[in-house]
């Protein structure tokens, strides 16, 4: 990945105004920020997004001393520029509609109808820009009897059926729902929102057919929630049973969960025929191969209770490390059970760059924070990480310059509390 700000991003050109705050949305808008597009977040002053809040743990200054600035914001917020606008009052209205004039995008997460008090909403700033492309975050969506409810990641992991099918059975040690250990929903649905952004810039812009015109884009948690159960859903509907946890494995695959070994656990995710065959070679098992309740993966999942108490006693007499050296040139997928802190010290984690340091210079004591680089591999325009996520109101006085602005204009704002 480049990090050189000489690299122009595929979304270069293109403008977002971020009214939105937690995780779904702002995971949104760093995905489109990584892109090339400027994106500008409008922050509450004094406090900004809630989750500058949520800590511990807390960003470290340069001496190694935690600050009161929660590291959680830094997940979804690069490469932004903070502004602090008080939207309830017609000043900081004013100024929110003259940055919509000049944006291509608007996302916010308020509840349905939460931001036509103060004349922000799509009617209202579509009349101003029709070709604005704003998107809205809600948890239930802007219709239907759930609507005006506010809705949170746990909360839809929970209706939707992902904590009935995550976790250990009712009958196993540690058994019950259990929530995914990151807030899935969210980010798929920043995911999801990304996604469609791209698709109305697109309608709104190609050269062929474009309309020219935005458009409003309804995205619920609750929906992206039951799209995500993927084969999960597609097999309740075939089937009409609804499926229940299973722990580390999987229902339609065997062997496919953790291992017990010498010295901790592995992963192994047999997904054909012919892997099994390879492991019950290099295991030096060859019997289980040929066995006619395990020759097929169906028959492995009809069997497993057989199956897997007899891997468990092979994978047992090695180490992890001996049995992903054993598997890794047999084309058996293999793996450690990381922590977090062993994941960064993979060699491949490392290869691939995927932790990025980025300075940031806002006079807080805070001279760099370490994050995760972008997926996104575009071979003419990767990601660039330009900037640190920023501080509360980094960027107010330089963005509310852009719009014509001057000094005194602005400390007269300041002054009465709008900024």
């Amino acid at each position: 990945m480049t990090t050189l700000p000489s690299s122009a991003g595929a979304l270069a050109g293109i403008k977002v105004l971020d009214l939105s705050r937690v995780l779904a949305g702002p995971w949104c808008t760093q995905v489109l920020a990584d892109l090339g597009a400027d994106v500008v977040k409008v922050e509450r002053p004094g406090l900004g997004d809630d989750t500058r809040q949520w800590g511990p743990p807390f960003l470290k200054d340069a001496e190694g001393n935690d600050t009161t600035q929660a590291s959680y914001f830094t997940a979804c917020n690069r490469n932004k520029r903070s502004v602090t606008i008080d939207m309830a009052t017609p000043e900081g209205q004013a100024l929110i509609k003259q940055m919509a004039l000049q944006a291509d995008i608007v996302v916010e997460n308020f509840k349905v109808g939460g931001l036509k008090q103060y004349g922000l909403d799509h009617e209202s700033l579509r009349a101003l820009n029709p070709r604005l492309i704003y998107c809205s975050v809600t948890g239930f969506g802007q219709d239907g009897p759930y609507a005006e409810r506010a809705g949170y990641d746990l909360m839809v992991q929970a209706m939707t059926g992902l904590m009935s099918i995550t976790g250990q059975a009712d009958n196993q040690p540690g058994g019950g729902p259990m929530r995914v250990g990151v807030a899935v929903i969210d980010l798929f649905t920043g995911l999801y929102a990304s996604n469609a952004i791209l698709a109305a810039l697109h309608v709104r812009d190609n050269a062929t057919n474009g309309t020219g015109q935005g458009q409003h884009i309804d995205m619920a948690l609750l929906d992206v929630g039951m799209a995500v159960l993927a084969n999960q859903a597609s097999g309740f509907l075939a089937t009409g049973e609804a499926p229940g946890r299973m722990g580390n494995s999987h229902p339609s695959l065997a062997p496919y969960q953790d291992f017990p070994t010498q010295d901790g656990n592995m992963l192994l995710a047999v997904g054909n025929d012919g892997q099994f065959q390879r492991f019950c070679a290099a295991a030096d098992q060859p019997s289980w191969a040929s066995d006619p309740r395990y020759t097929t993966n169906t028959l492995r999942v009809q069997h497993r209770t057989d199956l897997i108490p007899a891997m468990e006693a092979v994978t047992r007499t090695r180490t992890t490390a001996s049995w992903i050296a054993l598997l890794e040139d047999k084309a058996v997928p293999c793996g450690p059970v990381n922590t977090i802190a062993q994941a960064f010290d993979d060699a491949q984690v490392k290869a691939r760059g995927l932790r990025v340091e980025l300075p940031r210079s806002a006079g807080d004591g805070i001279t760099s924070i370490a994050g995760v680089a972008s997926p996104l591999r575009l071979s003419a325009n990767p990601p660039v990480l330009r900037n640190a996520p920023p501080a509360l109101g980094q960027h107010t006085d330089e963005v509310l310059a852009e719009l014509g602005l001057n000094t005194q204009a602005i400390a007269a704002l300041r002054d009465k509390q709008v900024l």
